[in-house]
């Protein structure tokens, strides 16, 4: 009986062991931080430098092998073995400079092999043997690996023939082996030589924002990094930038082949005969000129330049309304009403005629006023029509030269984003004010930054239903209104007096006598709109020219990216790194 029982009891553990051993064959690892450094170099090549820092879960398997995916086969993996040369002169926490070749590995800077036995979903790779140094269950170690020399990576920018798209996806891994969030920062290093205000950055993944951080490594080029300390170390991420081809050679892009038009244009006229032939002529010298001239008129409208310089990140504060009207590049007409409010409200000017448009300069002028406001006073000052025009568009350009110098080293968009939330709590001050006259004191105290909002007309007609108490200053700027109130004058029906010696008008005139104004400025002042603007723009955002190298920018969304998959066409796309 007892021998019987003793044989149960091991086969019990047996079966236990067993049972336990498969369990622990799981990989189960969190990725806390993964750090990539993208060298496109002056050849044309890529190199990669990595920092992953893992931790292995209790109980799983131990992190022998890596597998690191490659955008694609051209690259290589020969390199000293770790008994015949010591690894580049790096260390873990510092990246390689993108120009040694070969593929080498450490694990907390003691050097590992390089393995041809990629596991990884994609079809490029290769994985690190860990060796000696492989992370045991419940432990913490870095593995930094470096490629060098990867070729074919860059391709035509969609957007300007004249740049290069560099598109990339760092490694990630399968989710059933990931746990927790991973600390992800990717720096793309440009070419030598290219200038700050020379390349673009693509859009951002959704979990990034949208600018990268901008700067420059120890060698003086410029770089842009995303980073995000919450991302997914099993999810795929997209980053891309170009730059202009003039820093690498040409062969180093990849091009698709010649387009025929001949066998083109022959195969429409064969297959779908001469009704489709005679669209297409009609789109190419009629349709295509006119979007082409859309696109022009919209270009003359963004006044502001792109980017003056290499952006920075974070906020400018400090602007005035009309300086963040400016940046968001509101209409000129609608800018300049809110200049003639700021200084007709500080007493500088009176408005002696609406239509057209005339203002008599309070002398001597009171101070603090803004450089912009003593030049838009000056210009009312010539009684000519076009001096005053011409002085109007130089006080313009030179405002928006002001607010270009302002935002360097800082986000536009971020920028934007902080005075569009100011003209939201303005317009929620005004919307929740108990009574008209504290309705009004706010809106008094709030009104170039209410005129932030697009929806300015509808929105002040909306919210200014009853009764308005108009400012003490109203009537510098109506001076219908200030004939009416002024001393033993009469007041119309719609203007009661208050005891308190204000005046209300309806709420919809009150509005429809700010929109009239901007509507005064359009007409009778600067004439048409697009045109003013359109002399502005040549000055701050001039159009490219022919021989150049296309407009410089620093920012925003440009051709080139695609959706990434393993040895995809059009990026440079590191395939997920498998499960080990």
């Amino acid at each position: 009986m007892k021998q019987k029982l003793l044989a149960i009891c091991l086969v019990f553990l047996l079966t236990f062991g067993l049972v336990t051993s498969a369990f622990a064959q799981e990989y189960s690892f969190r990725l806390d931080k993964e750090v990539v450094n993208v060298y496109w170099n002056s050849d044309g090549t890529m190199s990669l430098d990595y920092q992953f820092t893992f931790t292995n879960q209790p109980g799983a398997h131990v992190i022998d092998f890596v597998d690191v995916g490659m955008p694609n086969g051209n690259f290589s993996t020969i390199s000293p073995s770790p008994t015949e040369a010591p690894f580049p002169d790096t260390t873990p926490t510092t990246p390689l400079t993108g120009t040694t070749e070969g593929a080498f590995a450490d694990v907390n800077g003691n050097r590992v092999s390089i393995s041809s036995d990629y596991q990884g979903e994609g079809s490029y790779g290769f994985a690190v043997d860990m060796g000696a140094y492989a992370i045991q269950p419940g432990q913490t170690g870095t593995l930094h690996v470096y490629a060098g020399r990867i070729s074919g990576v860059l391709y035509p920018d969609d957007n300007d023939e004249a740049y290069a798209s560099a598109v990339f996806s760092p490694t990630w891994f399968g989710s059933q082996y990931v746990v927790g969030n991973t600390d992800l920062a990717v720096t793309f290093h440009m070419p030598p030589g290219v200038k700050p205000e020379e390349p673009r950055w693509h859009g951002a993944p959704s979990d990034f924002p949208s600018e990268p951080q901008t700067g420059f490594d120890s060698e003086g080029r410029i770089t842009y990094t995303w980073a995000n300390q919450n991302t997914s170390g099993s999810r795929q991420y997209l980053f891309g930038a170009s730059f202009p081809k003039a820093y690498i050679p040409a062969t180093a892009i990849v091009t698709a082949p010649a387009f025929d038009i001949g066998e083109f244009i022959d195969s429409i006229v064969s297959s779908l005969g001469p009704l489709f032939f005679c669209c297409f002529f009609i789109f190419m010298f009629v349709g295509l000129p006119a979007l082409t001239a859309i696109g022009n008129n919209r270009r003359k409208l963004q006044y502001m330049a792109p980017k003056i310089s290499i952006e920075g990140h974070g906020i400018k504060r400090g602007l005035t309304a009309v300086e963040a009207a400016i940046l968001m590049e509101q209409p000129l007409d609608k800018v300049m009403t809110m200049i003639l409010f700021g200084a007709v409200k500080k007493g500088a000017a009176v408005v002696t005629k609406r239509d057209p448009l005339d203002i008599t300069v309070n002398e001597p002028l009171p101070e603090g006023l803004h450089e912009y406001e003593s030049k838009f006073l000056q210009a009312f000052k010539d009684k000519d029509p076009k001096n005053r025009r011409k002085n109007l568009q130089d006080m313009t350009i030179a405002l928006v030269k002001s607010v270009s110098e302002k935002m360097k080293g800082f986000s536009r968009k971020e920028t934007i984003e902080y005075y569009k939330r100011i003209m939201e709590t303005a317009w929620e001050q005004v919307q929740k004010a108990d009574t008209p006259e504290v309705q009004m004191a706010f809106f008094d105290q709030q009104l170039e930054w209410t005129m932030l909002d697009k929806d300015y007309d509808d929105r002040s007609r909306r919210v200014f239903r009853g009764p308005v108490y108009v400012p003490m200053w109203w009537g510098s700027y109506d001076p219908t209104f200030s004939r009416h109130t002024s001393t033993g004058g009469r007041l119309p029906s719609s203007m009661p007096s208050q005891p308190s010696g204000r005046v209300s008008l309806p709420g919809a005139d009150f509005a429809a006598s700010v929109v009239t104004g901007v509507q005064t400025f359009s007409q009778k002042v600067i004439g048409n709109v697009s045109d003013f603007t359109s002399r502005v723009t040549n000055v701050t955002n001039p159009p490219p020219k022919p021989t150049s190298s296309g407009r410089s920018r620093g920012g925003g969304r440009s051709g080139g990216g695609c959706a990434c998959a393993c040895a995809c066409a059009g990026c440079a796309c590191a395939c997920a790194g498998g499960g080990r």
